[in-house]
C-alpha cells in the first residue's frame, strides 16, 4: 500500500512542475516587450511580488528555519532566478515613472527579505518559532502574488483607463497564461498542504486558487471585447498609414515641376 508520504512527495513534484510552469507563464510576455523595446502597458506588480514570494518561500525551506522542506526549497529558488530575469528586463525595456517604481519595489524586495532573514536567524533560536514567522509572512506574500494580476483590474481604475480591466472591458494586459498557470499551482499546492496538513501553505493557496478563477472568469467575460478591440486598432492603424501615404503623394505631386 502507498504511504502518505509518498503520495504528499508526489504531488509535490507535481507541484513544482506546474510552479515552474507558473514562474514560465509570463514568457510570451516579456517575448512581446523585447520585440517592441517597450513594457507597453504591462505592470510590474506580479513579478516583483511574485519574486519577493518566491525569495521567502526560499527562506522558510531552508533546514535552518523548516527541515524536510526540500520540494519547497528548490521551486522557489528557481522561481526567483526566473521572476529576477522578468524584472531586469522589465526595468530595461522601461523608462521614466514606470523604471523608477520598478527599481524602488525591486529595491523593497531586497531590503525585505534581508531584514527578515537576519531577525529570524539572531533572535529566534529553534525550528518551530523560525517557521511561525516565516510562515505567517509567506502566507501575506503569497497571497499579495495572487492578487497582483488583478491590479490591473483594481489599481488601474484610478490611474490609466487604457489598461483597466473593468472600464476597457479588455483583459489584454491580464495574461491569460498566468491566469491558468496559477489556477492549477494553487489546487495542486492546496491538495499537496491538505494531505499532511500545513497551515502556512494551505491558507494562501487556497485563496490563490479562488483569485486566479476570478482572473479566469474575467477572461471569459471579456475575450470577445479583447479581441474586437485588437482588431480594431489594428484596423485604425493601417487607415492611418493609407491616409500618410495618400497624404504624401498628393504633396509629392503638387510640389512636382510641371514638364
Amino acid at each position: 500500500m502507498v504511504s502518505v508520504d509518498a503520495v504528499r512527495t508526489a504531488v509535490g513534484i507535481v507541484g513544482n512542475v506546474i510552479a515552474l510552469g507558473l514562474f514560465l507563464s509570463p514568457l510570451p510576455t516579456f517575448i512581446r516587450i523585447w520585440k517592441k523595446k517597450s513594457v507597453e502597458e504591462f505592470s510590474v506588480i506580479p513579478y516583483v511580488a511574485t519574486l519577493l514570494n518566491c525569495m521567502l518561500w526560499m527562506v522558510y525551506g531552508l533546514p535552518i528555519v523548516h527541515p524536510n522542506s526540500t520540494l519547497v526549497l528548490t521551486i522557489n529558488a528557481a522561481g526567483t532566478v526566473i521572476e529576477l530575469c522578468y524584472v531586469i528586463l522589465y526595468l530595461v525595456f522601461s523608462d521614466g515613472p514606470k523604471r523608477l517604481k520598478a527599481l524602488l519595489l525591486f529595491l523593497g524586495d531586497l531590503a525585505i527579505v534581508g531584514t527578515v532573514s537576519a531577525i529570524v536567524l539572531i533572535f529566534f533560536h529553534t525550528h518551530e518559532r523560525r517557521s511561525l514567522v516565516v510562515g505567517i509572512l509567506c502566507v501575506i506574500f503569497c497571497i499579495i502574488m495572487y492578487l497582483a494580476p488583478l491590479t490591473v483590474m483594481f489599481v488601474t481604475l484610478v490611474s490609466t483607463v487604457q489598461s483597466s480591466v473593468i472600464k476597457t472591458k479588455s483583459v489584454e494586459y491580464m495574461p491569460l497564461s498566468l491566469s491558468v498557470a496559477s489556477f492549477c499551482n494553487g489546487l495542486c499546492w492546496t491538495i499537496y498542504a491538505l494531505i499532511r496538513f500545513d497551515l502556512y501553505i494551505t491558507i494562501p493557496n487556497t485563496l490563490g486558487l479562488l483569485f486566479s478563477i476570478t482572473q479566469l472568469v474575467l477572461h471569459v467575460l471579456y475575450y470577445k471585447s479583447t479581441k474586437m478591440q485588437i482588431a480594431e486598432r489594428k484596423k485604425k492603424g493601417e487607415v492611418g498609414l493609407t491616409d500618410v501615404i495618400v497624404v504624401d503623394s498628393l504633396k509629392t505631386s503638387a510640389s512636382a515641376p510641371s514638364q
